[in-house]
């Protein structure tokens, strides 16, 4: 047997403390960082975290072959963890992109059939080979960034049978990636055109129809419904969600994403495990969020491509509300999987500390998506997932913005990407 040893790391982040729920204010700026420290993995778990010194001394009463990594000038962080994508999907939307700089609005766009009616388009006609080919190279790019667990939504298919196609290329992609993906079910993404004269019968087909078929083949753990003015109202998705509830789906709203629509207050009500997007959310609604314990997914790359104002983190951050962040990988409005990325954005647009950004990446985010007990910080018996920068400390990792800094990725104990280069 052989363990692997981390070692003495510039800076190790290792978010101790806390994490039976979500960090909230003071406690998002505690990284429980340790200098000149080890990591000891042993079986795909975490057998030891400390200094390299006690490391050593560890290590004398190992039998087992070691493997090291010399951390020396690095910063080793727990694995970043994206709490909001919608990974599987066909086709691109480059030209909207033209279209919103010349004026078009991005309502405007799905309003005329484009937007997320245009890869529902391509989405239905593309073959599950294609979607799981496309959607591989997209996780290549996440693990590149230092992602090594995903919450992957469908909601392209806005069909039972294209619902379902979607959600069995992530379960597949899942079993055979080395990133771990958590499914969310979204039919409640848009009204498909079929529907657009008589939405109320769309929203029935979810409940009745979509929803206990993605149950029963057990194809998520959520149900997310896109709550915001001109798509589902708030009747509509308290009616999707609560029927998902009853399922055994937990709940997640995309609110008040391009208008003030209630769907921060809505979340706080449904008990959500997550209000995502947050861009117009009122002060009432965030007061809402902290006192239900609802996490915010922040995104802000949808609003720097969509050019709109970020979402108000400090407001949210200084009221108690527990904050995650995320890319929100999808083709029409955040095409990236840099998380990093919109981890500098988060400190440039909406002015939050490096020190929550790294709280909002790792352990707020595994608990987004209900995983904390067992990534999202460097504990001992906690899944062996981590990433190694090449940085000496985690201000540079915000202040050297828009560059790729990760090095060495492990994945379950195992070397997954080196020298920022996927292995296979």
């Amino acid at each position: 047997m052989t363990c692997l040893y981390i070692r003495n790391a510039a800076q190790l982040v290792t978010m101790q403390g806390n994490n039976t729920v979500a960090r909230c204010g003071v406690s998002m700026g505690e990284l429980g960082i340790i200098e000149g420290g080890s990591v000891i993995i042993k079986d795909q778990v975490i057998g030891f975290v400390g200094t390299d010194d006690e490391a050593v001394e560890y290590l004398a009463h190992l039998s087992d072959d070691v493997q090291v990594i010399d951390a020396s000038d690095k910063l080793v962080t727990p694995g970043l963890i994206d709490p909001h994508t919608h990974l599987v999907f066909a086709g691109t939307r480059e030209h909207e992109l033209e279209k919103r700089l010349k004026g078009t609005s991005y309502m405007d766009i799905l309003q005329g059939g484009g937007g997320i009616l245009s890869t529902c388009e391509q989405t239905r006609a593309a073959s599950k080979k294609d979607l799981y080919v496309q959607s591989e190279q997209r996780l290549h790019q996440f693990l590149l960034h230092g992602v090594t667990t995903i919450e992957a939504k469908s909601g392209y298919g806005l069909t039972i049978e294209d619902e379902i196609k979607q959600l069995e290329v992530a379960q597949e992609l899942s079993q055979h990636h080395d990133v771990d993906i958590v499914s969310t079910f979204m039919g409640a993404h848009a009204i498909p055109p079929e529907y657009k004269n008589h939405p109320d019968e769309y929203v029935d087909l979810v409940i009745e129809n979509m929803l206990p078929a993605v149950v029963e083949a057990g194809l998520a753990d959520f149900c997310d419904v896109f709550c915001e003015k001109g798509v589902f109202t708030i009747k509509q998705s308290e009616r999707i969600l609560e029927a998902a509830s009853m399922l055994g789906l937990q709940p997640k709203i995309h609110a008040d994403e391009l208008a003030s629509f209630g769907g921060a207050e809505l979340a706080a009500r449904m008990g959500a495990v997550t209000a995502d997007h947050l861009l117009k959310a009122s002060d009432e609604g965030i007061k809402q969020l902290a006192a239900q314990g609802v996490i915010a997914v922040l995104l802000p790359g949808t609003a720097f491509f969509l050019m709109e104002k970020p979402a108000q983190a400090r407001k949210m951050i200084d009221a108690g509300v527990a904050v995650a962040l995320s890319t929100d990988r999808n083709p029409g409005s955040s095409p990236t999987e840099s998380l990093p990325f919109m981890m500098n954005l988060a400190c440039l647009t909406m002015k939050m500390t490096p020190e929550e950004v790294l709280t909002a990446t790792t352990i707020n985010a595994a608990h987004a998506i209900r995983k904390a007990s067992s990534i999202g910080s460097l504990e001992v018996g906690k899944q062996a997932d981590l990433v190694l920068f090449d940085v000496p400390n985690y201000q540079m990792l915000q202040y050297h913005y828009a560059v790729n800094h990760v090095d060495t990725v492990v994945k379950k104990g195992r070397l997954v990407v080196q020298s920022g280069r996927v292995i296979q």
